[in-house]
C-alpha cells in the first residue's frame, strides 16, 4: 500500500504532530510525505520528505495577518502549476494535514483524499466558532478534501478527537521556575520588549522568528527559534504566553503551564481557538494588553487537561473505517 502523508508547513503545529504521526503510519504501508507552505522552524527528524512552496501566510510584525506579504510573496501560478503536475494517481491513501496542493491535485482527479487537522474540526458545527464568512470559506475551500477527521481541545464530535501530544513533550519532566516563556512570532520582539518589560516583577524567555541571536533587555530574554532550547523551556516555565494556535497551547495544558493566549488578528482559525480557550478557562486578549496579562502573571490559576495518548487507535479507526485494511 503506497501513502501519501502531506502536511502544511506554515507555522510549527503540523510538524509537531506529525513527527508523532509519521511512525505509526510507516507500519500500514510505503510511506511519502509532502510539505509545503514556510514560516516553520520543526524537522521531521529522521524522516525523508519533499518540500514544496505552496502557499503561506505572512504576518506584519504587529501581531496581525498581512495580506500584503500574502499576495506579493506567494505565486498563485506556480501553485496552480504545482497542482497540475503533482503525481497523485499513484497513491492508495492520501492523508492530508491541510495541505493545498495535494488537496486540488486529489480533487481534480477525483481521488479519495483524508483530512486529518486541527482545521477540519472547524467543519463541524459542534466546534466553537466565531462568526467570519470569509474565514470559513477558506477553511473549506483552501485544502478541499472528502471525508474529514479533526483534532481539538474537546471531542466536540465523534470525528473529532483530542491533541496528539509528541513523544518529546511527553518525556518531560515539568517545573515551575521563575519565568514565563514567550512564543508570539506575529509580533516583532520590540515590540513584546516594550510592552512586557513594564511587567518588572516576572521574567521572560522569547522565542523569536525575527531573532538572529539571543540578547538581553530588562526583564526580557529574546532567542532566536531553536526546537531543543524551545522544549526545554517549555518543560521548566512558570507560564506560557503564546498565539492561540493549536499544538503550543495543547501541550501547554498537557504539562499543567499557566496559559495566556493572543490570537493573530486577522486569523480565523486562531479567532476561533481562542473562543473555544476561553470556554474552558483560559486566559486571553486580542493584542498585548498589559493589564490583562499583568493579572494573569499575578493569578495562580490552572486549566487541567489530561490528553491521552490516542494516536494508533486513531490512524486505526481511519483505515478501518474506509476499509483500507481488513
Amino acid at each position: 500500500m503506497k501513502i501519501l502523508y502531506a502536511l502544511q508547513g506554515t507555522g510549527n503545529g503540523h510538524l509537531a504532530r506529525a513527527q508523532k504521526m509519521l511512525p505509526i503510519l510507516e507500519n500500514y504501508g510505503e510511506l511519502d510525505v509532502f510539505v509545503s507552505g514556510s514560516n516553520s522552524q520543526l524537522s521531521l527528524d529522521d524522516f525523508n520528505f519533499s518540500h514544496h512552496k505552496g502557499l503561506s501566510l505572512f504576518y506584519n510584525q504587529m501581531g496581525k495577518v498581512s495580506y500584503k506579504r500574502i499576495l506579493r510573496e506567494n505565486s498563485f501560478k506556480s501553485f496552480w502549476n504545482e497542482v497540475k503536475q503533482f503525481p497523485i494517481e499513484k497513491y492508495d491513501v492520501i492523508i492530508n494535514d491541510f495541505e493545498p496542493i495535494t488537496a486540488h491535485a486529489a480533487r481534480k482527479k477525483k481521488k479519495e483524499i483524508i483530512g486529518l487537522s486541527h482545521q477540519a474540526s472547524l467543519l463541524f458545527d459542534e466546534t466553537p466558532k466565531v462568526k467570519n464568512k470569509a474565514g470559513e470559506t477558506i477553511i473549506k475551500y483552501y485544502a478541499p478534501t472528502s471525508s474529514n477527521y479533526g483534532f481539538h481541545f474537546e471531542e466536540y464530535n465523534d470525528s473529532i478527537f483530542l491533541p496528539i501530544i509528541r513523544d518529546k513533550i511527553r518525556a518531560l519532566n515539568p517545573k515551575q521556575q521563575d519565568f514565563n516563556l514567550v512564543y508570539l512570532p506575529s509580533y516583532h520582539p520590540n515590540e513584546i520588549i516594550e510592552k512586557l518589560s513594564a511587567i518588572k516583577e516576572a521574567n521572560w524567555k522569547v522565542f523569536s522568528p525575527f531573532a538572529s541571536e539571543s540578547f538581553k533587555q530588562f526583564n526580557v530574554e529574546v532567542y532566536p527559534v531553536d526546537e531543543r532550547l524551545f522544549i526545554k523551556s517549555l518543560e521548566n516555565c512558570t507560564g506560557v504566553l503564546c498565539g492561540a494556535g493549536f499544538e503550543l497551547p495543547a501541550e501547554s495544558l498537557f504539562l499543567n503551564k499557566k496559559l495566556f493566549v493572543i490570537p493573530i488578528k486577522g486569523q480565523y482559525e486562531q479567532l476561533c481557538n481562542c473562543e473555544a480557550l476561553k470556554r474552558i478557562g483560559v486566559d486571553y486578549s486580542l493584542d498585548l494588553e498589559i493589564d490583562k496579562i499583568q493579572k494573569w502573571v499575578d493569578s495562580s490559576k490552572l486549566v487541567l487537561r489530561d490528553f491521552p495518548d490516542q494516536s494508533e487507535e486513531i490512524i486505526d479507526y481511519i483505515f478501518h473505517h474506509h476499509s483500507l485494511i481488513d
